[in-house]
């Protein structure tokens, strides 16, 4: 007992001190807390989730405040275990709520959103990896808002019950759809993969978004990095150059965060100058949207 009371104080220590040790330009407010209570609130009351919250975003306050929201459908339980994601994994995921494309829709409108993305975890042990649900949740939205722009950022619907449906034709689903712009993170560099993503690939990846294109190529693509896992600079321009030439659009580069002891922890804390010099490598390669700093996240800016 007092070997577990030790260790359990020791652990305790350890993320109080790496917490301390964050450099200045992590620590900021997460905005008013007006903004974020009415949020929680109406989804909370509708049983649906947002990324936002489930993956605690530092960025969710100035978000909510320019009308920008990224809903979590199918619930908040992923079927893969990457090790460097806040979101909750390890047991059966919900089953799915028939009722949430109307939920969602109704959020939106309740909080007079006019731009919002749509995002999931990643589940496996769907028929279509759900990507119809993406569908319905548009349809929903659409109709009850129609001045508002939807963006997705999908997993990469490789896994799949029972595979009567392949990858492609999945990524078909979604972006026959017409979506705003069509958002998929490549996360890391291709020799972190494995570590990082596990249940990912990196040419998976690239794969969605290059389909994207060739089913619609009026519709925006978009990925992005989390920098801080150990990656070199030359690795992450080369990682930038290999989705260009699959005439990826938009691109997001922020430092990774430890969500706890039990995730990867950070190997190197970029430096503001170092996320500016990237992103400008990153426009220099041809990419016309770029969010690079250290809090920057998937739909930072999303609406703009």
């Amino acid at each position: 007992m007092v070997d577990t009371f030790k260790s359990s104080n020791s652990a305790k220590q350890e993320w109080r001190d790496e917490i301390t040790a964050l450099p200045p330009w992590l620590k900021r407010s997460i905005g008013k807390a007006s903004d974020i209570s009415t949020v929680q609130r109406i989804i909370k009351q509708r049983n649906i989730h947002t990324i936002c919250e489930e993956g605690r975003c530092p960025n969710r306050g100035e978000c909510y405040s320019n009308q920008t929201a990224t809903f979590l459908l199918m619930g908040p339980v992923c079927t893969r275990s990457c090790a460097f994601c806040q979101v909750d994994k390890g047991h059966a995921p919900m089953p799915l709520d028939a009722d949430e494309p109307r939920k969602v829709a109704e959020a939106v409108q309740l909080l007079c959103l006019r731009y919002v993305v749509l995002t999931s975890v990643a589940r496996d042990d769907l028929v279509d990896g759900g990507a119809s649900v993406f569908v319905q949740t548009m349809q929903a939205i659409r109709q009850m808002n129609p001045e508002t722009l939807i963006e997705v950022l999908t997993p990469d619907f490789w896994g799949g019950k029972g595979g009567e449906i392949t990858q492609k034709e999945r990524v078909k689903i979604v972006t026959t759809a017409k979506p705003a712009c069509y958002n998929h993170n490549i996360e890391t560099v291709r020799r972190l993969q494995d570590p990082v993503r596990r249940g990912a690939k990196y040419d998976r990846t690239l794969n969605v978004l290059r389909w994207v294109k060739e089913f619609d190529a009026t519709i925006p693509t978009k990925s992005g990095l989390m920098l801080g896992h150990g990656e070199t600079e030359d690795e992450v321009i080369e990682t930038m150059r290999d989705l260009r030439k699959i005439e990826c659009d938009r691109l997001t580069l922020g430092q990774y965060m430890r969500p706890s002891l039990d995730h990867l922890p950070v190997q190197k804390y970029w430096t503001p100058e170092e996320f500016d010099q990237l992103g400008e490598i990153a426009q220099s390669l041809g990419f016309y949207q770029v969010r690079s700093g250290p809090l920057v996240r998937s739909s930072y800016h999303a609406g703009e």
